[in-house]
C-alpha cells in the first residue's frame, strides 16, 4: 500500500513538473508573475500585489494558489531607464493530502530606452528561487498505521529568465511583447531521488497592444503562449478599457475583457483602476472534456495591484502603459 501510494504521488508530481506550473489567468494583472523582465516597469517607485485562484471546487477539494509579490525602483535615470528588484512567494495547495508547492523568488530588471524619445523600451530580467513540493502524510489512510512515509516533500532551486521589448510609435497606441524562459536549471522533483523525474522548463511568450479608438476608450487585444515539456496553451482574446477620469488628482478606468484558453476554457475578466489600485477579477468557464464532472465551473481569480511613490505622491516621470 505504502509502496503504491508512493509511485502515485510520484507521477502526479510528475504531470504537475511536466504541464502544471503555477500560473494564472490573468495574465498580466500582475505582471512580474509572467515575466521577471517586467520588474519595476511601470508608473511609481514601487508595487505590490496580491493574487488568488479557486480552481475546479464543483469536482474534489479545490485547487487554491496564491501569489504575493513586491517590487521597487534601485535606480531611475533620464527616460525610460532603470534597475529593479522584485520578489514573489507562491503557495499551491489541492486534495485531501493538501499536495502542493510554495516558493519563493528574487528578481532583478534592468530596462533602457532605445531612442531619445524613450518610444521605445528592452527590458531585461533574471530570476531565482526556492521550491518544496509535498503532501501531508498524516492525512493519508494506511493499511498499516506503523507505515511512515521517509520523503514526503522535497526541495529544489529555480532560475528563470525573460527579456520584453516595449514600443510606442503613437500617442494612441502602444505594444509590448515578452518571452520567458522558467525552470531554467530543470531541477530534479523526485521523491525517489529518479534522475528521470524533473520539472520541466516553461516557455512563454506574450503580446498585448492598447488603441485608443474613441477619445476615452481603447481596445487591448492580447495572445499568450506557453510550452512546457509535451504541454501547450494558448490563450487568446482582447479587452475594452473605458477611461472614466485621467490626466487630473486621480486615475480612474474600467476594463473588461474576454479570452479563450484553446481547447480548455472561456476566460471572462473584469478591472478596475482607482487611482494607486488595481482591483481584478477573473473567471474560467470550463468547455474541455472535463465540463462533463465540473458542470461548466473552472475557475475564479481575485487580485489587487497597488502602485506607489516616494512621498506618497504617485509620478508619471516614466509613462509606461498601465498594466
Amino acid at each position: 500500500m505504502k509502496r503504491l501510494f508512493v509511485i502515485l504521488v510520484a507521477l502526479a508530481g510528475w504531470v504537475t513538473a511536466a504541464g502544471q506550473d503555477i500560473h494564472f489567468s490573468q495574465v498580466d494583472a500582475d505582471p512580474v508573475l509572467l515575466n521577471p523582465a517586467y520588474a519595476g516597469f511601470y508608473q511609481g517607485s514601487g508595487r505590490f500585489g496580491v493574487v488568488y485562484r479557486n480552481q475546479w471546487a464543483s469536482v474534489s477539494i479545490p485547487y487554491q494558489t496564491v501569489a504575493v509579490t513586491g517590487e521597487m525602483a534601485l535606480w531611475r535615470g533620464g527616460v525610460r531607464n532603470g534597475l529593479s528588484v522584485g520578489a514573489s512567494v507562491f503557495n499551491d495547495d489541492a486534495g485531501t493530502l493538501s499536495y502542493g508547492t510554495t516558493s519563493g523568488h528574487l528578481s532583478l530588471a534592468y530596462y533602457h530606452a532605445l531612442n531619445r524619445a524613450g518610444t521605445s523600451v528592452l527590458s531585461v530580467g533574471i530570476e531565482g528561487g526556492w521550491a518544496q513540493s509535498g503532501f501531508d502524510p498524516s492525512q493519508a489512510e494506511m493499511e498499516d498505521e506503523s507505515e511512515r512515509f521517509e520523503r514526503p516533500k522535497v526541495g529544489y532551486p529555480l532560475l528563470a529568465a525573460g527579456v520584453a521589448w516595449y514600443w510606442q510609435p503613437m500617442a494612441d497606441f502602444h505594444a509590448k511583447v515578452g518571452f520567458s524562459a522558467r525552470n531554467v536549471n530543470r531541477p530534479n522533483i523526485s521523491y525517489m531521488q529518479l534522475d528521470e523525474t524533473f520539472m520541466e522548463r516553461r516557455y512563454s511568450l506574450f503580446a498585448r497592444a492598447e488603441y485608443r479608438c474613441w477619445q476615452s476608450v481603447s481596445l487591448l487585444p492580447v495572445v499568450l503562449a506557453q510550452v512546457q515539456g509535451r504541454h501547450r496553451e494558448l490563450i487568446y482574446g482582447g479587452d475594452v478599457k473605458w477611461y472614466i477620469e485621467e490626466g487630473g488628482a486621480r486615475e480612474v478606468s474600467l476594463r473588461a475583457g474576454l479570452a479563450y484558453r484553446h481547447a480548455d476554457a472561456l476566460i471572462a475578466s473584469l478591472m478596475l483602476e482607482y487611482d494607486a489600485f488595481l482591483f481584478s477579477f477573473c473567471y474560467d468557464a470550463n468547455v474541455s472534456g472535463l465540463s462533463v464532472a465540473s458542470g461548466g465551473v473552472g475557475a475564479f481569480e481575485v487580485g489587487v495591484v497597488y502602485r506607489f511613490a516616494k512621498n506618497g505622491k504617485r509620478t508619471k516621470r516614466i509613462k509606461c502603459p498601465q498594466y
